[in-house]
């Protein structure tokens, strides 16, 4: 076990290395991988590697891994001062720890699995001035290593609280998240063996963001993957702290002591992905089975699903394409479903199956609702199984050609206006903006098509600025009229909603002008003269506001300064008194003299 005894490595000072280009095991893009008997330095070290034996995969430890190796330590005239191979007993030891001659931790790192390679050191990277039994002062040594297998470790806190081991590795890249439910196996043991928690052999579901056992579990499971296994070293504020755990007789597990560090053996056996489909947590979906490809049912898609519909105390109220159904077959964001379903819809894949958790909002509100099965009281959770089995995407504009485009942009304009009509503005808002996206500039129109393409975007640009001012989104809505404004810049719609916008804004300097521009080019336009007449009451608001805070500012400076005048004032006039008391006490003095001569 000889070479543990060494000069050793410590991370700090790995990183602290000033007399190195590059880390010493820092792989060199531009450097071909090493056959079989070549030999090359690594980096300007001094430190050299001579690859004796391949190794599989394309892995490598890190510093801070745990490294089993076997390893042969000899002088440049081969005498041998150090092997684990005399009793085959390989050494395992944790990389970056100063546990062995420094130059091997930077060796290693280097190393694939089932790799050997022999390693020349130079004395700083070895045993240095001080030498070691069997190695001289200042001697260049070799080590003939071979990389068994290896543990990653990991400090998943980053404060040494929670060590993670990783014994098996898992599938794919993919962890779960705060939202996700889980499925685990685990057993905790206290540091003497004694077994203080497990799962039942088919293991514990749980969602994440809810907890379970002690914090630890869950900040390891977060870092995990599907099928990974791992042990984890607890130290006792990541687990059950000062008061430690009472005893679960239920189960037969004994109390965890106060302050006890656990060890804790953990699998990730599987996990659903949960996604919070609104952004305010008020659609949930958990996907119980991946759908086929990454195409999902976007907006405006066809989509046929079939799904069962539960209230939250099981009750089924509705059933589509199941126990030889019908399945429902609808067009995405039209309206024709609940809020939740069609959202959630749209980010489904085909053959995916996902379990919905639906908020009233969402749902049916406050109304009671009469559906196929039952009824649906005011104000209920809803929760649908829900299958994509297929769906049709509206073609995107780079699928078709350029009438078709035209055609599509004009039905979307359409379908805005009827949205427009009823009240639907956001929607509405949506439906011009795909209507100018089939449209766009970039798109390569005909001479005899751009003076039809012009109109459309900018009718659709005028429609969703209606939309904005209406939604109060009066950044939006002027946003929208300055693009008409750049092809028609006196065009007197967009003139006149922007000047509105910027009223609401309290920009009216801004208002004014585009107001005068309207007036310029249709003097006697009704609307924008009774805007014109808004403007004015509203400046003259804004001037009488402005006038009383500037009175305010000054009466506020005037009081300031009267306190210094004042103090100027009594300061002067007790100066003007004792200047006066002086001077009669010259006169009394005066006088004395006077009398004393007579």
């Amino acid at each position: 076990m000889g070479a543990e005894k060494g000069k050793g490595t410590n991370v700090s000072d790995i990183q602290g290395e000033d007399d190195l280009d590059e880390e010493p095991g820092e792989v060199i893009e531009s450097a071909p991988p090493l056959e079989v008997g070549q030999e090359r330095e690594l980096g300007s070290s001094g430190i050299k590697r001579k690859l004796l034996k391949n190794g599989i995969s394309w892995e490598t430890p890190e510093f801070g891994d745990e490294v089993t190796v076997h390893y042969v330590g000899t002088l440049l005239d081969g005498k041998k001062f150090c092997s684990t191979r005399d009793n085959d007993k390989p050494l395992t030891f944790k990389l970056g720890e100063g546990q062995v001659a420094k130059g091997l931790d930077h060796g290693i790192i280097t190393m694939k699995k089932g790799e050997c390679a022999l390693f020349t050191l130079p004395p700083d990277f070895g045993y240095g001035a001080e030498g070691r039994d069997g190695v001289p002062p200042d001697s260049l040594i070799q080590f003939e290593m071979e990389l068994l297998s290896w543990i990653t470790v990991v400090d998943i806190c980053k404060d040494g609280g929670i060590i993670k081991k990783i014994l098996e590795k898992g599938e794919r890249n993919e962890r779960p998240s705060d939202l996700d439910e889980v499925l685990v196996n685990y057993q905790v043991s206290l540091v003497d063996g004694t077994i203080v928690a497990k799962t039942p052999k088919e293991g514990i579901e749980f969602y994440v963001k809810d907890g379970h056992l002690c914090s630890a579990l869950t900040k390891a499971i977060l870092t995990m993957k599907k099928g990974e296994k791992v042990k984890l070293i607890v130290q006792s504020k990541y687990a059950f702290g000062e008061k430690g755990r009472d005893a679960i007789a239920t189960y037969g597990f004994p109390a965890v002591p106060p302050n006890s560090v656990l060890n804790i053996e953990l699998e990730l056996v599987s996990f659903k992905s949960v996604i919070d489909v609104t952004g305010d947590s008020k659609v949930f979906k958990k996907i119980l089975k991946e759908g086929e490809g990454a195409l999902v049912a976007n907006e405006g898609a066809v989509v046929t699903i079939s799904y069962t519909a539960r209230l939250e105390d099981g009750t089924v109220f509705e059933k589509k394409g199941v126990d030889r159904g019908e399945p429902l077959e609808f067009i995405t964001d039209e309206e024709q479903v609940i809020p939740g379903l069609d959202r959630a819809a749209a980010t489904m894949k085909k053959g995916e199956q996902a379990l919905l958790t639906i908020s009233p909002e969402y749902g049916f509100g406050s109304d009671v609702t009469e559906r196929d099965l039952s009824v649906v009281p005011p104000c209920s959770n809803l929760a649908y199984e829900v299958e994509m089995l297929d769906f049709i995407k509206e073609k995107a504009p780079w699928e078709l050609n350029r009438r078709e485009k035209i055609d599509a942009s004009e039905k979307k304009k359409e379908e805005g206006n009827i949205l427009f009509k009823s009240g639907k503005y956001q929607r509405a808002g949506k439906k011009y903006d795909k209507a100018v996206d089939y449209v766009s500039e970039d798109e390569p129109f005909g001479d005899d098509e751009q003076k039809l393409v012009k109109a459309l975007r900018i009718s659709c640009w005028l429609n969703g600025a209606a939309c904005s001012l209406k939604l109060n989104d009066f950044q939006g809505a002027i946003k929208l009229c300055s693009k008409v404004l750049e092809f028609e810049f006196h065009n007197v719609k967009a003139l006149y909603r922007r000047a509105q916008a910027y009223m609401e804004t309290s920009d009216l300097v801004s208002a004014e002008l585009d107001i005068k521009k309207a007036l310029e080019a249709d003097p006697q336009n009704r609307e924008v003269k009774l805007l014109q007449k808004t403007l004015r009451q509203l400046q003259v608001e804004s001037n009488k506001r402005n006038a009383k805070l500037f009175t305010n500012m000054f009466s506020r400076m005037s009081k300031d300064s009267s306190v210094p005048m004042k103090k100027l004032k009594v300061e002067k006039a007790e100066h003007e008194k004792s200047e006066e008391v002086l001077a009669m006490e010259m006169e009394c003095a005066a006088d004395s003299s006077a009398i004393g001569t007579i």
